[in-house]
């Protein structure tokens, strides 16, 4: 394909979701008005949750911990058969 054909399709898919999205908006601007509602009104929000934040430290990356380690469905490659 050329740049001038690739940039006419393109140029056609852009247009094709232009009028998908416009339909779909159509679409939920009847259900909103048939349910009696705006577009703009939303349910009821959810109570807001605590976070929980947790702590890096600021050590150094310690190797040793993980020389024992097994890798995820290998194994340790110091006690293969």
């Amino acid at each position: 394909m050329s740049l001038q054909d690739e940039l006419t399709a393109a140029r056609r898919c852009l247009d094709d979701l232009t009028r998908t999205v416009a339909r779909l908006e159509q679409r939920l601007a009847e259900q909103s008005e048939q349910d009696g509602r705006s577009g703009q009104e939303a349910g009821p929000r959810a109570p807001a949750r605590a976070v929980h934040l947790v702590s890096i430290p600021d050590t150094p990356y310690n190797h040793a911990l993980w020389t024992d380690s097994d890798d995820e469905g290998v194994g340790v490659s110091y006690r293969r058969p």
